[in-house]
């Protein structure tokens, strides 16, 4: 009988569809805000580009601070941003060569 019993409830419990809750999708962008638009060349120690992802569907730029641990967001809209980029990437590309 508590065999019975046991395969009508395993039984019940594969028929049962179970649905998961629909997930409310939250913005994990390490970028509070736009970031700023203008940081001092000579201030930068390090880019780091972050692209768009499931968690955060707009593209980031952040860089460090020399002397300090300091991270500022950079707007990537912003005419600054987007010329130091493009002269990091051709001062990269002539490193390689």
């Amino acid at each position: 009988m508590k065999i019975i019993t046991a395969v009508v409830i395993l039984g019940c419990l594969l028929v049962v569809e179970v649905n998961g809750q629909a997930r409310v999708s939250k913005s994990r962008c390490f970028c509070a805000d736009k970031g700023v638009k203008m940081v001092p060349p000579k201030l930068i120690e390090k880019v780091v580009i972050i692209p768009p992802s499931p968690s955060c569907k707009t593209p980031e730029i952040v860089v460090t601070l020399k002397n300090s641990t300091e991270q500022k967001c950079l707007n990537p809209e912003s005419k600054f941003t987007k010329k130091y980029i493009m002269k990091a990437v051709a001062k990269r590309s002539l490193e390689k060569k």
